[in-house]
């Protein structure tokens, strides 16, 4: 069988090479794909990002399996659009993507049905939320409604934080009532977790736990950015933890979409925070896997990945057990000068490992934002590579991947060097 995987980040790359490595796909094919899956021996990058364009090249190549990778087109409504050509493809659909593409809509849900989260208040009017903010006081959490590719949310520690959170959501829209909206959230304490699952509509599959590094800098200082680096098994995702994960948020979300009409198929993750005590808050929705969280895990799935995704699309997850390596995966990001308001691209990328596993693979380098010139691999995005390894420990996987960072050179990269710190 022939695949496509929609996407050309780190996330989509770690999905392409792991359904590669399937003896029963025929070709693999990412849509536009990127430098690392350009030089993947077993991938073949189509450079097409329009939907419609997308959907005749897969009727006209006989693609047997579509796999979304990046939150874009699925709010755009690919699912529906390929679903109506008879094409399989896995993803949510339009509507049921709506968890992850309006904030607001999805705190409603989350209100309607009774899974835990965050207190909050949505404005279109800059002054009535600084009113809202100013009763609040700080810290207190901003977000953008739509998509923002993970950097729409400011964690204002300061009054005067919160207030210029809002006039750069909101400001610009001043004379324009309802052309943007924010979300004003309760500042929630506690440990974050990542929290993936996949769903056939019906029947739901919990993949490994991880955890991720927002905040650019160390110490988990600095601007908020897409990820900066993630590692799996989360220890902080005990197995009560885990239970009530299921119990309080993931099920009651497939069950109230349900109820509101919509049939879940794709992955699902939901950002937790768990308190000193246990107590399990939903921080947001994405319909996708999370990047880097993806890369981490994907190291660690022993199971076919494929026959995964073909038992999601066909309502068979039921039956189905995964099978996980028992050694951690951590994954370090590198991200170019600037990232992440400000990202310059163009530069030379120098020391990446050749692309081929020889022996029993330990580090793996996946790529986000690079392009290819000639032979020269280049930055062309903010986050750019992410390093991944395994090891029989969490310290042993974190010395595999920076004894590979250290490596790699661009001008300008930015790494953080604690990755893991958490959980060490």
């Amino acid at each position: 069988m022939k695949v496509l995987v929609v996407g050309g980040g780190g996330r989509e790359h770690a999905i392409a090479w792991r359904l590669s490595q399937s003896e029963k796909i025929q070709q693999v094919f990412v849509a536009p794909g990127n430098a690392g899956t350009a030089l993947e021996r077993d991938l073949t990058n189509v450079h097409i990002t329009n939907v419609a364009a997308l959907r005749d090249w897969a009727l006209a190549n006989k693609i047997g399996l579509t796999v979304v990778g990046p939150e874009q087109p699925l709010s755009e409504g690919i699912v529906d659009d390929f679903r109506a050509h008879g094409l399989r493809i896995f993803g949510p659909t339009q509507a049921a993507a709506r968890l992850e593409s309006s904030k607001a809509y999805s705190k409603a849900f989350m209100k309607r049905h009774g899974i835990p989260t965050a207190n909050y208040e949505v404005f279109t009017d800059s002054q009535a939320a600084k009113a809202y903010v100013r009763s609040q006081g700080a810290p207190i959490v901003i977000k953008a409604d739509g998509l923002a590719a993970g950097k729409g949310v400011v964690v204002a520690q300061t009054l005067d934080q919160a207030l210029d959170a809002v006039d750069e959501m909101l400001g610009h829209h001043a004379h324009a009532p309802g052309a943007a909206q924010i979300v004003v959230e309760e500042f929630l304490t506690g440990e974050e977790a990542s929290f993936m699952v996949v769903v056939d509509g019906h029947n739901v599959v919990p993949l490994a736990t991880s955890q991720d590094h927002k905040r650019l800098l160390d110490g988990d200082l600095g601007p908020n950015t897409g990820g900066m680096g993630a590692y799996s098994p989360a220890p902080v995702v005990t197995p009560e933890v885990h239970a009530k994960a299921m119990r309080e948020i993931i099920l009651p979300t497939i069950k109230g979409l349900q109820k509101e009409g919509i049939q879940y198929t794709g992955f699902l993750y939901a950002g937790l925070m768990i308190s000193s005590q246990g107590e399990v808050k939903t921080l947001e929705f994405n319909c996708r896997l999370g990047d880097p969280e993806t890369q981490p895990l994907l190291m660690r799935l022993k199971s076919d990945f494929f026959e995964l995704m073909l038992a999601a699309t066909d309502n068979g997850l039921g039956t189905l057990n995964l099978d996980w390596d028992r050694r951690a995966a951590l994954g370090v990001v590198l991200a170019v000068r600037g990232y992440p308001h400000a990202p310059v691209k163009g530069d030379v990328i120098n020391g990446l490992p050749a692309t081929g596993d020889a022996g029993e693979l330990i580090c793996k380098v996946f790529h986000a934002g690079t392009a290819l010139q000639g032979e020269q691999v280049l930055t062309d995005g903010g986050r750019v590579l992410c390093v991944t390894a395994l090891g029989h420990s969490l310290k042993e996987a974190k010395k595999a991947a920076y004894e590979q960072v250290d490596l790699i050179h661009f001008h300008g990269q930015q790494a953080r060097r604690d990755i893991g710190h958490k959980a060490l």
